[in-house]
């Protein structure tokens, strides 16, 4: 019970703290899906299945870098 509660509160400080950069990820991952998906029907000819597998895959880890490269780039605005 202890470990869950200290997951949840952890959680939720990680979310206090990072709310706009959360979100802008949420927003572009959402996006970068929709957009895997049309480009690999319609250029690379592949089936729906095969794009959407790559439209999920491929955009977790953009999602990720997006997230650190906001994060560094923030640090470096505060700086100036």
């Amino acid at each position: 019970m202890e470990l869950t509660t200290g997951i949840f509160k952890a959680a939720g400080q990680i979310y206090t703290n990072n709310r706009g950069s959360i979100l802008r990820t949420i927003i572009y991952t959402i996006g970068h899906f929709a957009i895997a998906i049309t480009v690999l029907m319609f250029v690379a000819d592949v089936s729906f299945m095969i794009a959407l597998t790559d439209a999920i895959v491929e955009p977790i880890a953009n999602s990720i870098w997006y997230f650190i490269l906001d994060k560094w780039w923030a640090s470096k605005s505060k700086n100036s």
